[in-house]
């Protein structure tokens, strides 16, 4: 972290929730994204965090995602020139779901490789498409021959599956990939096995104390994890956020490095059930709870379902 202003945490990677906007309404969406959902970065806007996050000095790659960010194509073709020309590795994260044949596809995304597209992420899973051949395998086909760089994020269905090596015998384990965050609380945690609230004591999937990478969202928001924010960059720019973030002195994140989503629930002496499916479950219940006390740190309320 940051010492007297003296240097920046290493921030390696900004994601652009370009959109909240989606032409889906995925059970698993971390976000709550639907064709109902607002919030849209204009090109002014996006220009003005690329400038912020070249400020910051370590940036070194810029995602552009949502939503879908492909709903808003001529935003994101400028979006992804104007990262590419400040010296960014472009990344995109997509559903394809403009995706009907290879060639097609091919078409959509030569404008955005001559823009400067580094990598392509593809969402290519049971929650976007039954087909055998699926717009994502149709896009990630067409990205593979115009040269780019691809991946396919796969998710499914929660399932109940027998503990793996090493872990306590008869330990529940889920699979299929989803975090329960958002949506997924809500849609997919019926009949899952659960744990002690107690057990719950730490964060798993995000590095609190030395962030390398946040998502920065159209209402100036900056993420650390989905909803839990190190505060505005229209209002305080990002170097600066960076700079002077204190894990410690963060009234949510403090008690999340400490002793994970169980130590916010003491802190504050939420109510709560004895048991939750994982430590994200519990966190998103605990910060949804303390919303209305601490709106600059968890934000925006629509990611929270309101």
């Amino acid at each position: 972290m940051a010492v007297g202003g003296e240097k920046y945490a290493m921030l390696k990677q900004v994601h652009f929730l370009l959109t909240y906007l989606c032409n889906f309404e995925c059970d698993h969406c971390f976000l709550f994204c639907s064709p109902h959902s607002t919030g849209t970065f204009t090109l002014a806007q996006v220009n003005l965090a690329l400038a912020q996050a070249q400020e910051a000095a370590t940036v070194e790659w810029v995602y552009y995602e949502g939503g879908e960010p492909l709903l808003f194509f001529p935003l994101l073709v400028e979006s992804v020139r104007a990262a590419h020309q400040r010296g960014f590795k472009v990344g995109i994260v997509t559903n394809a779901y403009q995706a009907t044949s290879v060639e097609d596809s091919a078409l959509w995304l030569k404008p955005l490789t001559d823009a400067g597209v580094d990598y392509l992420s593809i969402s290519d899973d049971a929650f976007h498409s039954d087909q055998e051949l699926s717009p994502a395998k149709m896009a990630l086909e067409a990205a593979r021959g115009l040269g780019m760089g691809t991946g396919a994020i796969c998710i499914n269905q929660p399932t109940i599956m027998q503990p793996g090596e090493g872990q306590e015998k008869g330990a529940p384990v889920v699979g299929g990939g989803a975090m329960f965050r958002g949506r997924a609380v809500e849609k997919l945690t019926e009949g899952l096995p659960l744990r002690n609230w107690q057990e719950l004591a730490s964060c798993p999937h995000e590095n609190l104390a030395e962030p390398s990478r946040v998502h920065i969202d159209p209402m100036g928001n900056v993420h650390l994890c989905q909803g839990l924010t190190m505060g505005n960059m229209w209002q305080t720019p990002l170097s600066c956020l960076v700079r002077d973030y204190r894990p410690v002195e963060h009234p949510v994140c403090g008690p999340l490095q400490s002793g994970g989503p169980a130590q916010l629930v003491r802190e504050y002496q939420l109510p709560h059930e004895q048991a939750y499916v994982d430590e994200c479950h519990l966190c998103f219940l605990a910060r949804k709870a303390l919303l209305q006390k601490f709106p600059k740190y968890l934000a925006p309320p629509q990611v929270y379902g309101f």
